[in-house]
Parts: structure tokens; C-alpha cells; sequence
């Protein structure tokens, strides 16, 4: 029974690095492609929604989606999925797009903004940083408190205890 304590906040801060890795990736993947000083006119093919939530109590998220495609310098056609972006942007509009040179290719319609998102991934990091550091906490002090040798402050051995 005692595993569980270990288990679940072991998932939870796996989980947690896991995310971690994934922001500072995508992170880097944009700021590629705005550095990257290559753009090209994109053609937005597609835009939709999702929905989730709205069982129960919960709230409902809705998210926009773009599907571009363009053409990048040496003839290559690319279409990509972004979410995000203006809602004034329709099926049909062209927008510009930074990309990144290479074998896998990384574009984004989302205009330069590097420090906005800067800020966003360090306040997403320093979450999931806060997360792990609580996790790690709590894995220690239940195994101080419940680990190999028991509870000390509470347990009652039958030698020593005392019957009125």
C-alpha cells in the first residue's frame, strides 16, 4: 500500500520533466524559424475548432486551428497545422510564414515575438519546476515519516507501552 506514495508523484514528476522537455523544444523550434530569416507567403487552407471539456462542472476549452501551405525556396511544397492564431485569419488568405531551413522543416504564421514567448516558457517551466519540487518533497517526508522504520512519534510498541 505504502508504494503507491512512491509511485504516483514518481508519475507525476515524470510527467512533469516530460512536459518541461516538450515546451523547451517547441520553444526552440520557433525561435529557429524567426531566426532563421527565411519567409514565405502561405495560402491558409483550412481553419477549425476543437472543443473539450463541458462534462459536468467542467469548463469548455475551444482552440483555433490553421492549416497553411507554402512553398519554400527550393521548391519544396510544406503544409502545416498551427494552432493559435488570429480568428480573423479564413480559408483562402495568405499570411506570411517563418521557416526553418533543413530535412524537417518548421514553420509558424505566428508573427515574431520573442520575448512574449520567453516569458510564457519560463513561467511554464518554473510551474513544472514547482511541481517536481513538490513531488520530490512529498516522496521525502512520507518516507521520513512512514519509511523502513516506522513512525516514531506515533507507533506504540507492546513492551513499552504503559496499562493503567
Amino acid at each position: 500500500m505504502h508504494l503507491i506514495f512512491y509511485v504516483v508523484p514518481g508519475l507525476i514528476m515524470a510527467l512533469a520533466v516530460f512536459m518541461a522537455y516538450r515546451v523547451l523544444r517547441r520553444w526552440l523550434q520557433i525561435r529557429g524559424a524567426w531566426n532563421s530569416g527565411l519567409t514565405a507567403e502561405a495560402r491558409c487552407l483550412r481553419t477549425f475548432t476543437t472543443v473539450s471539456g463541458g462534462h459536468g462542472d467542467t469548463s469548455v476549452r475551444t482552440a483555433l486551428h490553421h492549416v497553411y501551405e507554402f512553398i519554400t525556396h527550393d521548391g519544396r511544397v510544406i503544409r502545416f497545422e498551427e494552432d493559435g492564431g488570429p480568428a480573423t485569419t479564413v480559408e483562402g488568405d495568405y499570411v506570411t510564414v517563418h521557416y526553418t531551413d533543413g530535412h524537417q522543416v518548421v514553420a509558424t504564421a505566428q508573427p515574431p515575438s520573442p520575448v512574449r514567448q520567453a516569458m510564457t516558457t519560463v513561467g511554464i517551466l518554473a510551474f513544472l519546476g514547482v511541481v517536481v519540487v513538490f513531488c520530490a518533497g512529498f516522496v521525502a517526508v512520507y518516507s521520513q515519516t512512514f519509511g523502513p522504520y516506522g513512525d516514531f512519534v506515533f507507533s506504540v510498541d507492546s513492551e513499552t507501552s504503559v496499562t493503567p
